[in-house]
């Protein structure tokens, strides 16, 4: 197994903590004053000033921030960070994440190799490219549909409830084998799961009720089996009904969450940008690479991916010992000057494909090909079929997710 190429043996002096934090960081940081597709400033001025910094967590708990590409990509890419959450100095982002933890619950995500790679494994055919890629006639048309529906007769709706949220809760939905029937009930679970602001207590009572949902699906999958993934694993043989709740909370949360939060986002930084926005839309075979540019400049997961070290490891100079927690700010990393030149700006014209939005390594995104062709689907779409789209608001007043685990927008209104 070979270890990360800016990485050093745990002899490699230690690094006092005091003289690679001039601007102590609290996680979540403060993302005002600034503009709201940006890095928190905290976090910004690390990765200029300090690349690895001690931040300070929610219960007064020290953990590394890495902010700078390289060391991001060198963390996550070496054996000697853990994902496993059990580890010690895992770095939990609120109360409530810890009661994700949780056996019951325990996804693969959060399992280091080999089991981590044994139960992916049951899922890569499902995310692959060409099975993919064979989807687009059907997100096409749930795209078109939910537009037909939404501009029925009006000139203005929220775009994230009338479109951007239902698109990929369908595909997903259809790929699960879940009910979109009960839609509304899992998506009011995975808000609280997602909020910053949840209690134990509130995360404890939305999980177990979602894991219920889904033991319960996953055993009638085993009497009455379908095309869906869910059936699929239980067919298997090898996973127990909570085994599979587990896999499938991850997948259904995972599955519309984050692009349903990148499409409103990333549709709010077009308009904002009217230069961009006009370039692709003279230009639509420049989708593809739009999208690219748009994860990386708008990267949604704001808090940092979590790791624990297993032994002393040296990163951008300073040693992270055994048992400390690092957090990489995957939206830090990929502004980093050095990696994307004029990375505050969107170019949609950029070659962004080097960004880390989906992770790096051995965990990243299973999913990361349908989330791109949902969102090259949904952006062509929506441009092409309401040009004189604009904001219904004014900027100040689109609410932004600063409470949330995935960052995005609560609401964006919109008219044509």
């Amino acid at each position: 197994m070979t270890t990360a190429p800016h990485t050093a043996p745990h002899t490699a002096p230690h690094t006092d903590p005091t003289t690679t934090a001039p601007h102590p960081v609290a996680v979540p940081a403060t993302r005002a004053p600034g503009c709201p597709f940006d890095p928190a400033p905290a976090v910004d001025r690390a990765r200029e000033e300090a690349p690895v910094v001690r931040a300070t967590l929610w219960d007064g708990s020290p953990v590394w921030l890495v902010t700078r590409y390289q060391d991001v990509r060198d963390v996550l890419g070496d054996p000697r960070f853990s994902a496993d959450a059990r580890r010690p100095g895992f770095p939990f982002l609120t109360a409530g994440a810890r009661v994700l933890a949780e056996d019951r619950s325990f996804s693969f995500i959060r399992k280091d190799d080999p089991e981590h790679a044994r139960l992916r494994r049951m899922l890569t055919a499902d995310f692959m490219i060409k099975k993919v890629e064979a989807m687009r006639p059907q997100v096409q048309e749930i795209a078109d549909g939910l537009l037909d529906r939404m501009t029925d007769g009006r000139a203005s709706a929220d775009l994230v409830a009338e479109f951007a949220l239902p698109l990929p809760s369908l595909v997903i939905c259809l790929l699960l084998g879940v009910p979109y029937e009960d839609h509304t009930f899992f998506q009011d679970r995975s808000r609280v799961l997602l909020s910053l602001r949840s209690t134990p207590e509130e995360v404890r009572a939305s999980q177990n009720e979602l894991l219920d949902y889904l033991e319960r699906l996953a055993a009638k999958k085993r009497r009455e089996p379908d095309d869906g993934i869910i059936s699929r694993l239980a067919a298997r043989g090898e996973l127990s009904d909570e085994d599979i709740a587990g896999m499938g909370r991850l997948l259904l949360i995972a599955g519309h969450e984050t692009t349903a939060n990148m499409t409103a986002l990333g549709t709010l930084a077009l308009l904002r940008n009217p230069s961009q926005l006009e370039r692709l839309r003279a230009e639509p075979s420049l989708i593809k690479g739009a999208v690219e540019e748009l994860l990386r400049y708008l990267t949604i997961v704001h808090n940092g991916v979590p790791r624990a070290a297993t032994e002393d490891v040296t990163v951008g100079g300073t040693t992270i010992r055994a048992g400390e927690g690092v957090l990489c700010t995957l939206n830090a990393a990929n502004r980093d000057e050095a990696v994307f030149p004029s990375g505050d700006a969107l170019d949609v014209t950029r070659d962004a494909r080097r960004h880390v939005a989906f992770g790096f390594g051995i965990h990243q995104c299973l999913g990361q090909p349908l989330a791109r062709i949902e969102m090259q689907i949904a952006l062509e779409t929506l441009l092409r079929r309401l040009p004189d789209l604009h904001l219904a608001v004014p900027f100040e007043e689109v609410p932004f997710r600063h409470d949330m685990g995935i960052y995005g927008v609560h609401a964006l209104p919109v008219g044509w």
